[in-house]
């Protein structure tokens, strides 16, 4: 044994520097990471025994810290150096050494059948890892050797501790090998070598778990073992027998949720399918469970009712597709899937009386899909059997769907009640897709129900079976055109006939008028009858979220049909606001909601409105302004603000032209007068300049300042032309003072819609070249704190080049910093910084011909360029850019060939550029592909990848497996 260990210590020595990794030593230092009280010492303790553990010292400790007279903690180390040195250092291992370590780990195996389980287990793990490497030529028969070795009758071990090791050892096997590090190649021989050995282990796991005198403890590891192998995809029918003794064992209270485990991984295997008998044979023996499933949940037992249900469920959810193709065993399928019912219809209130209803709605998802997709007959005769079934289910998800009484919801946890919505919120999801199974007539059913509900006389409803109903309704509504139904018209007239009593019943009447807007657009005559409600919602702190995203949709969608209830809801609203009844989002959602309804009036009422909506904000603005700067009235400032910007964002009395979409976006012109909004700033454009000069060096205001800007122009487009020269004015001030993002964020949104304007071009182009001076200052001080403005700044420059390239041809612009500054860019850690460069740069060189300077630039410092982006390609850059640095190759290559194939062969040449990974036949390689591919741009991104993963020593490892 000494021989050897010299060997495998020998072997790989120069792998670790020679830190003095002794027994003593790794024992000290697993007493300081066990009991030293002192996290750092535990954190260097840590860290000294993984290089410990990866050092070719390991082969000599490892064996002795197995030793008998070690504590448990020291023996699992030995066993886990061992793991580690076997699983990824294989190649260390000289193969005349195979045996002896393989013999070696089997002594110690059986040694620690009767000792602690946790080293028994990691030395498993180990001979396992060595079985894996060596299968199948080294080791042809290796678990059939296993089972041989340990069913000797000479082994000092009793033979139920060598039947526990063996079933661990058999277990683990499996495991190991789906974590495995072996090349794909190797895995697929090993894969086909387990397959075959299943022979040897599954007729051993029938025999212990079938006979009687099996002890509890062997049985529920054998059902481990046999839950184990089965996710090697072995056949469904030779797992069928195991299967069987796994529903037997069921019954024990002691094996049930590793006879489950078992179960539901055998019939979970995608290639199951392919033996439609074997999961014929299975539907009674699920079937059977119906009984001890109904005492489970008569007794409360949600781990027995859990379980049951988890097999129903994956025998119908894997393989309903198999089994509505037996059309001849419909009725034993329509038996399982009623038995899935019953799990999803089963009693109490998720997720605190049961856990297993939620299981179950993916089933309903698949075997909806599956009906659907057969060809039209068989699905008519499906769709027969199978409409009543899913009308069924819409109220068994409606009844899991509604909330307890009052005083039991009361006692629920936050947490609980979190469950309980995400759960509701499934529920929608699901009867949202049962509509198109069951069409029109769901709506009608759930119209049916919610009218007898609220019009009988004969016994007093609860608001839980109303606010399910509508629930429903709600689910539905909010994803599918209901415009053509005709129990709409009869739900509007029955929402104000419900006596809303409760925050929850009152949310969902809410959410229901909401998600029925549109149809409100299409039926203006029934908004009367809903509104009052949604404004008196308005007033309860406790609806906020509900009733101002309602109000907001209304008037999103029926703007044209509001002007008589303007007046109304203009005042309900400023009443609430004045109040501060809703949360800061809230009032945001609220102005926006506010700004659509305007857009509907004549500019006369719209600046009526707007003067008494906005002068209460108005003077407390004018008041703050005049205030020393502190943390309470910047919030409230921010907050006017934020109130202000949201109201133009949507206030637009202009209507696009249909045949105009995207970045040309036209309007229309107002024949009323100047636009109602530009009248405001205008009125307003003073005091926010005043607030500004206070609060120049906070970025949140001056964010907040440029959000009012930035929205309106979005909004407004050519409409804010008589803003722009004061605006242009302003932000050039604001940025020469401190320079913020935002501010530049602003001046590209004024470069994109107006810069080709001739009437607007001086203002801009003085505003541009500004910015642009600015920036380049701060270059020179240091830019490495304004990862921000510089990524605003390249994002600006490349809208410049995209919308007005004369912008590039005024001579006052020096384009030479800004590309010296743009390289520089390039090699920020930030990654939107550099994704910004290099769309700068994507933009650029297409305008070498076009642009005197921007040729004459790239000329002299194009090289310097190519050389960062090199760099970058080489490993200075995450890997998720290199997509961006391939847009700049391509464009180099495509506008500047000829000085693209000088400066690349230059800067490859030096070696170890720009990796010391690199042969100079891949970087030659490199250079050739590059320069012929002129036209496919995706191919210069995969030749980009392949490279920036030899540059980092990644080509062909598992790192590029996801690439």
């Amino acid at each position: 044994m000494e021989r050897r260990e010299e060997q495998l210590g020998a072997a790989g020595a120069g792998a670790a520097p020679a830190l003095d990794f002794t027994v003593e030593n790794v024992e000290k230092a697993l007493h300081q990471l066990y009991y030293d009280p002192n996290i750092e010492n535990k954190n260097l303790a840590q860290k000294w025994l993984m290089q410990a553990q990866v050092s070719p010292q390991a082969w000599h400790f490892s064996w002795q810290l197995l030793q008998p007279d070690k504590v448990p903690e020291i023996q699992y180390f030995g066993a886990s150096a061992l793991h580690i040195k076997i699983s990824r250092y294989w190649s260390d291992i000289p193969t005349d050494q195979y045996e002896s370590l393989k013999a070696q780990l089997f002594t110690q195996i059986t040694r620690f059948a009767s000792g602690s389980k946790i080293v028994l287990t990691r030395l498993c793990v180990a001979l396992a890892s060595l079985a894996l490497s060596m299968m199948p030529d080294a080791w042809p028969c290796a678990v059939a050797d296993m089972v041989r070795l340990f069913q000797a009758e000479d082994s000092p071990v009793d033979s139920q501790g060598r039947c526990l090791a063996l079933l661990e050892l058999l277990t683990v096997l499996p495991e190991e090998f789906q974590t495995s590090r072996l090349p794909q190649y190797r895995k697929g021989l090993v894969r086909t070598s387990l397959a075959v050995e299943c022979g040897a282990v599954f007729p051993l796991l029938e025999q212990l778990l079938q006979q009687p005198s099996s002890p509890s403890c062997v049985r529920q590891k054998v059902l481990k073992c046999f839950s184990s192998w089965v996710q090697l995809e072995v056949p469904l029918q030779d797992c069928e027998a195991l299967i069987q003794a796994a529903f037997a064992a069921l019954q024990d209270s002691e094996l049930f949720d590793s006879s489950v485990e078992a179960i539901v991984n055998a019939i979970s295997q995608p290639d199951a399918q392919r033996y439609v008998n074997t999961l014929l044979r299975l539907i009674p023996l699920v079937l059977g469970l119906q009984e001890q499933l109904r005492q489970a949940v008569q007794n409360g037992d949600m781990e027995t009712s859990h379980g049951i249900c988890r097999i129903a469920v994956a025998l119908g959810e894997n393989h309903s597709r198999a089994l509505l193709d037996q059309v001849e065993h419909w009725q034993s399928f329509l038996a399982l899937v009623n038995m899935i019912m019953f799990c999803t219809g089963i009693p109490g209130h998720y997720p605190v009386n049961e856990t297993t209803s939620s299981l179950t709605l993916t089933f309903w998802y698949t075997l909806q899909d599956d009906i659907l997709s057969f060809e039209a007959e068989k699905q008519a005769v499906y769709q027969q059997v199978y409409r009543p079934v899913y009308f069924q289910l819409v109220d068994v998800l409606l009844h899991k769907a509604q909330f307890p009484p009052d005083e039991e919801y009361g006692f629920w946890s936050s947490d609980e009640k979190e469950q309980f919505r995400i759960y509701r919120v499934d529920i929608s999801d699901t009867l949202m897709y049962v509509y198109e199974m069951l069409g029109a007539e769901l709506l009608s059913n759930l119209y049916d129900k919610l009218g007898r509900l609220l019009t009988s006389s004969e016994e007093p409803y609860s608001w839980q079976h109303t606010e399910a109903l509508l629930y429903g309704f709600q689910s539905i509504a909010e994803t599918i055109d209901v415009n053509y139904s005709d129990v709409v018209p009869g739900l509007i007239g029955l929402i104000p006939r419900i006596s809303i009593s409760n925050v929850q019943l009152a949310d969902t009447v809410m959410f229901t008028i909401g998600a029925l807007s549109e149809w409100l657009a299409d039926h203006p005559v029934m908004i009367n009858n809903v509104l009052p409600l949604v404004l008196h919602a308005l007033g309860n702190p406790e609806l906020s979220v509900s009733s101002v995203s309602t109000l907001k949709k209304i008037c999103r969608e029926c703007k044209y049909d509001l002007p008589p209830y303007a007046a109304n809801i203009v005042a309900v609203s400023q009443d609430v606001l004045m109040k501060q009844i809703h949360k800061t989002s809230q009032c945001m959602w609220l102005m926006q909601a506010l700004g659509f309804l305007l857009s509907a009036l004549q500019v006369e009422e719209i600046l009526k409105n707007l003067h008494s909506l906005i002068s209460p904000y108005i003077q407390q603005l004018e008041k703050l302004a005049e205030e020393i700067p502190n943390p309470s009235n910047k919030l409230a400032i921010v907050h006017i603000l934020g109130l202000l910007s949201n109201l133009f964002t949507t206030l637009d009395v202009s209507h696009h032209e249909d045949d105009h979409e995207g970045p040309e976006l036209r309007k229309l012109p107002v024949p009323q007068g100047p636009n109602p909004v530009v009248v405001v700033l205008q009125q307003v454009f003073q005091l926010i300049q005043k607030v500004l000069s206070k609060w120049l060096n906070d970025a949140q205001v001056v964010e907040a300042v440029c959000a009012i800007f930035e929205k309106s122009v979005k909004t407004l487009l050519d409409d804010f032309a008589p803003m722009v020269p004061q605006l242009c004015e302003m932000l050039g001030r604001m940025y020469s003072t401190i320079p913020q993002a935002s501010a530049l964020d602003l001046t590209r949104q004024l470069v994109h819609i107006f810069a080709h304007e001739p009437a607007h071009f001086p203002p801009i182009e003085a505003l541009f070249l500004l910015a642009t001076s600015v920036t380049l200052t701060l270059f020179q001080q240091g830019p490495r704190d304004h990862p921000d403005i510089v990524d605003s700044f390249m994002q600006l420059l490349a809208q410049a080049l995209k919308r007005k390239p004369d912008l590039f041809q005024c001579e006052r612009l020096d384009v030479k910093a800004v590309f010296q500054c743009a390289v520089l860019a390039l090699k920020f850690p930030e990654a939107p910084t550099v994704k910004a460069s290099c769309g700068f740069f994507t933009e650029l060189l297409p305008r070498c011909g076009e642009i005197e300077s921007v040729g004459k630039v790239v000329q002299e410092d194009g090289r310097m360029l190519l050389i960062a982006v090199l760099e970058a390609i080489g490993g200075q850059a995450s890997r998720s850019l290199m997509d961006c640095f391939a847009d700049i190759l391509f464009a180099l290559n495509k506008h500047c060939f000829s000085l693209l194939s000088v400066w690349i062969k230059e800067a490859l040449q030096p070696p170890g550029f720009p990796s010391a990974r690199l042969s100079p036949e891949q970087k030659d390689t490199f250079s050739q592909q590059i320069l012929r591919e002129r036209v496919n741009k995706r191919r210069v991104k995969e030749m980009v990848k392949e490279f920036t993963l030899l540059c980092r020593g990644l080509h062909g490892t598992d790192y590029t497996a996801d690439y």
